[in-house]
């Protein structure tokens, strides 16, 4: 950057620095303290109460020991948003591969096609989603109509991982279609006719020049997809606890507000483990490709 466009900078800087710092620092703040009169809010003092409790409790007698509860449900978050961003890669990459080979006059027509449902609210589609899923809906009744049982589908961790992966997948078509779609197919076409096979092709062809894309819908689909509350709370029912759905209770309805905000330094600590992790592997996949 010029020194003497340095200072063009500095109020996206600041707004940032007010807009995220700000509230960040009010979490962190809350975090540390302990919970106001009767148990509502903040009080004055100072503790660390809030964070041990992520690991210890106390039970009747007094006794402190281990209580690995809530990092249960912050690791049954992560796998679920993990499973989230498996099935939007196993579908979103090879749609986002067929869209780059389309005529280029469709392509944008496809691309729409992937971004519409962003024109509604998530909320709303969430609640199309239980139209469809409950137990006199579409797909129930269309499995009636052939003769076999419909299961529960409602109200289970299935139903979560559907409304997710549904609502996250364009985050993983678009990314991967930007790096597919300045790629030459008439490479791999090469590759085929020199002998190679399409798995030979995909590997050391296709794949080099797309990674980037998939990484990058790998990492968009897994961090919102890690604080999701919507589908768990809407299309679990309750029955598949999230982090965020945690949180959400800790400032509702417990009204603990120290603990909700260690739960949410908890919840940004792993996110950055991700995104530092995911940025060193990038890094070092282009050394050993350099």
């Amino acid at each position: 950057m010029r020194v003497g466009t340095r200072w063009l900078a500095f109020p996206a800087l600041g707004f940032i620095s007010v807009m995220v710092g700000g509230p960040m620092a009010v979490i962190i703040w809350y975090s540390l303290r302990t919970r106001g009169p009767g148990g509502v809010g903040v009080g004055d003092g100072l503790t660390t109460d809030a964070y041990e409790r992520l690991a210890v409790s106390e039970n009747f007698t007094g006794d402190v020991g281990f209580d690995p509860t809530y990092l249960q449900v912050m690791w049954s978050s992560i796998l679920l948003a993990a499973v989230t961003m498996l099935v939007a890669l196993v579908i979103g990459f090879p749609t986002a591969v067929w869209i780059s080979n389309r005529p280029r006059h469709l392509q944008p027509l496809l691309i729409l096609a992937v971004t519409i449902p962003f024109w509604t609210s998530m909320l709303v589609r969430t609640y199309a989603w239980i139209v469809i899923l409950r137990e006199t809906g579409p797909l129930a009744s269309a499995l009636d109509a052939v003769g076999v049982d419909a299961p529960q589908m409602l109200n289970t961790r299935g139903a979560t991982l559907i409304g997710m992966a549904y609502t996250f997948l364009p985050f993983m078509i678009l990314p991967i279609y930007a790096a597919a779609e300045r790629f030459d197919h008439r490479i791999a076409e090469a590759g085929l006719d020199l002998g190679a096979t399409p798995g030979v092709v995909l590997r050391r062809i296709v794949w080099p020049s797309v990674r980037p894309g998939v990484v990058a819908g790998c990492l968009l689909v897994f961090i919102p997809a890690i604080g999701a509350f919507l589908q768990p709370e809407l299309l679990g029912g309750g029955r598949s606890l999230m982090i965020a759905n945690l949180i959400q209770q800790q400032f509702g309805a417990s009204r603990n507000w120290p603990f909700g905000s260690a739960l949410a330094i908890l919840l940004l600590v792993v996110v950055g483990t991700v995104l530092v992790t995911a940025r060193r592997a990038a890094h070092g996949a282009q050394v050993v490709l350099s």
